[in-house]
């Protein structure tokens, strides 16, 4: 985890909704039936509200709230999102922090979408979560599986190499800020639940002038321009290296520049 708390920008992240609001969709369509109706549902680190809408569609009369701690997000998200839903339901949008956050209410579902990554020893939340669910609720959430992708090793040593070390050698994170699969289906099987646990590597095709950089501005590489954000040209001399580095990684084909993306998910039905 970043010792410096990232400023996030919705502008950035939403340029590849496409690409990551697919996760999303897969793992919400292994979410099984909720056992209320209508149903109460949580969205941990909801970000721009684009994905939590779409809880809408499956579950018109709901009551959704999605959380976040980035104020600038959630202006975005309530502005975009917030309100009456055509079935009945409402959908909001609140400040909390998810490695503290433990719901008011029973939820039916509490759902993650790449935010837990962010969160330091968040596999310890799933018991206060499932505890939080009514009988029969899920806890669903997807996070990435690339901490070992060229995107994040060479940010990382160029981070830590003699010019950047002092100023950014805390501020990234590593490849232990998700689990491995396996400890992800130990853990919630160990909270008796029934766990589906699956990873998926996708391969984006992105467009543009260095493509994967500005897909990295909008996640990985926020600690990073939040920590130089007070020294504009160190911030893009970071950049400039950085996005050489990515170009010979990430080479750009006839059609776009392959990028591939893993991504683990999990499913986790509380007993009734």
């Amino acid at each position: 985890m970043p010792a410096t708390t990232p400023a996030w920008d919705p502008d950035p992240y939403l340029r590849h909704a496409g690409h990551r609001g697919r996760a999303f969709t897969d793992l919400l369509a292994r979410v099984p039936s909720l056992p209320s109706d209508p149903p109460r549902i949580a969205d941990l680190g909801c970000g721009p509200g684009h994905t939590t809408a779409l809880l809408t569609d499956r579950w018109p009369a709901a009551r959704i709230t999605g959380y976040d701690t980035s104020p600038e997000m959630l202006a975005r998200a309530r502005a975009d999102h917030a309100g009456l839903t055509p079935g009945g339901g409402r959908l909001d949008f609140s400040h909390a922090d998810a490695r503290t956050w433990t719901p008011a209410h029973p939820c039916d579902l509490i759902i993650s979408n790449a935010a837990l990554q962010w969160v330091p020893g968040h596999a310890d939340r799933f018991r206060a979560w499932t505890d939080g669910l009514t009988p029969g609720g899920t806890l669903a959430f997807q996070v990435p599986g690339n901490f070992d992708a060229p995107s994040h090793v060479l940010m990382r040593a160029l981070a830590a190499s003699p010019r950047w070390h002092d100023r950014l050698s805390d501020v990234l994170r590593h490849d232990d800020a998700v689990l491995r699969p396996e400890a992800y289906l130990e853990r919630l099987t160990g909270l008796g639940c029934t766990a589906d646990v699956w990873e998926t590597t996708y391969l984006h095709l992105l467009r543009g002038e260095d493509p994967v950089l500005d897909w990295v501005r909008g996640t990985g590489l926020r600690p990073v321009l939040t920590a130089l954000d007070d020294d504009p040209e160190a911030r893009d001399a970071f950049v400039a290296e950085y996005a050489a580095a990515l170009r010979t990684a990430y080479p750009a084909g006839p059609h776009g520049t392959p990028f591939p993306f893993r991504r683990i998910f999990a499913v986790a039905v509380k007993e009734v």
